[in-house]
């Protein structure tokens, strides 16, 4: 068994049976390339690496076979491979450049094809074949007018641009993570597409002192999870977060916040289709003192209520949905407390959940809106879809 085999579908089965052509130029983040077809591998993908003769001298094509399974291609031969993997019935799904050096996307747009990458372009631009291009050079490069013109002759075309992130002296590629999510979202359903929807998530945290906090153990997993999620189904996707313990998205616009008075402050911002909230928010906040209290004094805490932030957000948004969590219930009796909270607040849905599983991977869930109770219990990408199934409802 080759090494790339002993990694499929290890995180997943959302890209089982896409075939993903990724094109590689001579840019230096092609470094990045052997994580990003070994995260690919792992989410079932079959990645065919292609690469221009420059592209050789900086990675290694034994490591590119390593990492794929597949020795790259680097010159066309008589199986006229370009036309095997992009234009005929056994074509790929995918063709993916990255990293796309600025020589490369001029060529690209101007009908240039003299490298094995070109000449897939050409082809996956003529048969219609979802395109990604992730741009890498120097920020003077990117700004340069005629690389400009060619992106954009690129993007009316109907190719997605990925990036680049720009840091002052470079263009820098999108991360591995990025182009994973845009694989999943150019070959999953777009059912979501023209849905614009808020997740809030991760957990407030209310000052005792100047160094000192009131916290929970919410980790923002589910919101990021279902942030992702909802992007990979096409949706306009906002996330909202408090602290957390997972890293945030770089393709996704992130607004943090820190007490319950912060995130209240914002509400006034909304403006989506549809909020999802699950995050862990304070039902009491201490009185703050100034500066830090003395170790080695007693010290006594008053807790004050905090307003609840559900009611407000549903006075901006119809369809909100939100969550609660419970220790040691039964599902009858946490299903009732999910039911009471839906119909006090106005809520399109609550998630009912144990907090036992909170920051694990596989969560036990009950979905509950005013005429059904499903039981949703799984990974936190099937819950996930579960919640952003109900978008897809008449109103």
């Amino acid at each position: 068994m080759h090494p790339s085999e002993e990694i499929y579908c290890e995180k997943g089965t959302r890209l089982r049976g896409k075939t993903i052509v990724l094109g590689m130029t001579g840019s230096i983040a092609i470094v990045e390339c052997f994580s990003l077809i070994r995260e690919l591998i792992r989410l079932g993908a079959k990645v065919i690496p292609v690469m221009t003769p420059e592209a050789a001298k900086l990675a290694a094509p034994d490591a590119i076979e390593f990492a794929s399974g597949m020795r790259p291609i680097i010159e066309l031969t008589g199986q006229t491979e370009h036309i095997k993997y992009l234009g005929d019935e056994r074509a790929a799904d995918l063709f993916m450049i990255y990293p796309a050096t600025a020589n490369t996307i001029s060529k690209m747009a101007n009908g240039i094809d003299d490298t094995s990458v070109t000449s897939f372009a050409t082809v996956a631009l003529g048969s219609k074949i979802p395109i990604i291009v992730a741009p890498a050079m120097h920020e003077y490069m990117f700004e340069n007018p005629a690389v400009s013109k060619n992106l954009e002759t690129l993007r009316s075309w109907g190719v997605h641009i990925i990036g680049p992130h720009l840091d002052g002296v470079r263009a820098k590629v999108a991360s591995r993570d990025e182009m994973v999510a845009w694989s999943i979202r150019c070959l999953s359903r777009d059912d979501l597409n023209g849905k614009r929807i808020l997740v809030i998530g991760g957990r407030s945290e209310e000052p005792l002192d100047s160094m000192r906090l009131i916290t929970n153990r919410s980790t923002g997993l589910m919101a990021n999870v279902l942030a992702l999620r909802a992007f990979e189904r096409g949706a306009t996707v906002e996330l909202w977060m408090g602290a957390c313990n997972v890293p945030l998205p770089d393709h996704i616009p992130v607004r943090r916040f820190s007490t319950v008075s912060d995130l209240i402050g914002m509400v006034k911002d909304i403006d989506h289709d549809y909020v999802v909230v699950p995050a862990a928010l304070a039902d009491f906040a201490p009185e703050s003192k100034d500066g830090k209290i003395p170790s080695d004094q007693q010290c006594d805490m008053i807790l004050n209520p905090l307003p609840k932030v559900l009611p407000i957000i549903c006075k901006k948004c119809p369809n909100v949905v939100g969550f609660k969590a419970e220790s040691g219930l039964n599902p009858s009796e946490l299903e009732e407390k999910a039911r009471q909270r839906l119909e006090k607040y106005g809520l399109k849905a609550i998630v009912a959940n144990d907090v036992d599983s909170v920051g694990k991977k596989s969560t036990a869930a009950l979905l509950i809106t005013k005429n059904s109770t499903k039981n949703i219990t799984g990974s936190k990408v099937d819950i996930s879809d579960s919640i952003l199934n109900l978008c897809l409802e008449k109103q």
